[in-house]
């Protein structure tokens, strides 16, 4: 199964919203991860439909500097977030959105950033992309530098108008 893959607009912030709560159910300042998601330039991100049902997400954002005291490493490096909703795991969308999203990433950042708390498989999950630990304690912090390629986007399994506002 692949999904289609689509560029997180600012007109679809409600997407953002709805998979942040699902990936920091247990966070208690989530917001900062969607709040006005997609109106600068701080953001990026995709999300993948299967049968036109959606099954997850990934998107980046650039945090002010008061959120650096959370663990994160900087502001110039965005921190990553990623959601695949359980009914569409193990499916291999995780890694199709991760693929592409690096791709694009590498185009507009040096590195991207992400914050996990010790979970095996996520953490096994990252390090298949060459997420290296940063940090440890209380949960780790993953960082993979990013060098710019060609950005391909494949025929199959996209809509090409779908890539622009």
């Amino acid at each position: 199964m692949t999904p289609t893959l689509y560029f997180l607009r600012s007109s679809e912030s409600k997407i953002v919203k709805d998979m942040t709560k699902y990936a920091y159910p247990n966070l208690e300042n989530n917001s900062i991860y969607s709040d006005f998601y997609g109106l600068t330039t701080k953001d990026l991100g995709l999300y993948a439909l299967v049968d036109n049902v959606l099954a997850g997400a990934i998107w980046s954002r650039r945090l002010n500097t008061e959120h650096k005291a959370e663990g994160f490493l900087d502001e110039q490096t965005p921190v990553l977030s990623i959601y695949v909703l359980p009914e569409f795991r193990d499916r291999g969308i995780g890694q199709s959105m991760m693929n592409q999203f690096l791709l694009e990433a590498a185009e507009v950042y040096e590195g991207v950033s992400v914050s996990v708390l010790d979970d095996a498989k996520v953490i096994s999950f990252l390090k298949k992309f060459n997420f290296v630990n940063v940090k440890t304690s209380p949960s780790s912090v993953m960082k993979k530098e990013l060098k710019k390629k060609e950005v391909i986007r494949p025929s199959d399994g996209y809509d090409p108008r779908r890539w622009m506002d």
